[in-house]
């Protein structure tokens, strides 16, 4: 089967873990199709036959025998492993492969579950429970405080210069105030990570990626109001 496209990623366009992958991919100059997929359709067979775990993203590397992959920063690090040569978002020197490594670790365990959680507790749970809400808000705000420590004193993650663990955490931190709540001024509170933030979002592939997003909400919008 031919593929004009050189990736296909399932994602859904309000799951901020699918972007940083299309952040990746706009910015690595790499052709993609994206198939989107509904909440209700990611523990479909078809889906669970390519990711076990039943979750977005899951990318398909059509020239690379099909070659499918799953879990965000699992797709980053193939992805820079593989179509990186020229180190547009990646590091050559080991110790500095060690931080990368350990920031998108960090990301994976620590910022995405907890922000996950806040947003689910505040937003989506059948009953309001307000100890979770505080745990997660406050672990989330934990989160920044770890990343304010760092960009306080550098201007970006690892080695100076932007890589994959920079833009892995956009999509959460572009949703802040839905984990925090409205009132929550990122800038004041964590004044270096929000220059950090503004300063990555407006990465080209990264800008495009996130303008693309909120193209897909306001067409769904629209369909609601129909």
């Amino acid at each position: 089967m031919s593929h004009g496209k050189q990736f296909t990623i399932y994602m859904h366009y309000m799951a901020p873990n699918s972007w940083k992958v299309i952040f990746a991919l706009n910015i690595l100059g790499l052709t993609y199709e994206p198939s989107f997929l509904a909440f209700d359709d990611v523990k479909n067979p078809e889906h669970v036959r390519l990711n076990p775990n039943g979750r977005v993203p899951t990318l398909i590397d059509h020239k690379n025998g099909d070659f499918v992959v799953w879990e965000s920063d699992a797709i980053l690090l193939y992805l820079i492993d593989t179509y990186d040569p020229g180190h547009r978002l990646s590091v050559v020197d080991p110790k500095e492969k060690a931080n990368l490594n350990q920031w998108l670790m960090f990301q994976a365990s620590g910022q995405g579950p907890y922000f996950g959680q806040s947003t689910w507790f505040s937003h989506f749970h059948p009953e309001k429970l307000p100890s979770a809400i505080v745990r997660y808000q406050v672990e989330a705000r934990r989160i920044l405080g770890v990343l304010e420590s760092v960009l306080s004193k550098q201007d970006y993650l690892v080695g100076g210069k932007l890589t994959v663990a920079d833009i892995a955490f956009v999509p959460w931190n572009n949703i802040i105030r839905r984990v925090i709540g409205d009132e929550f001024d990122f800038q004041k509170e964590f004044p270096s990570t929000f220059a950090w933030h503004v300063k990555v979002a407006d990465v080209d592939g990264v800008k495009k990626g996130l303008e693309e997003r909120l193209k897909l909400i306001a067409e769904e919008e629209k369909k609601v109001q129909a």
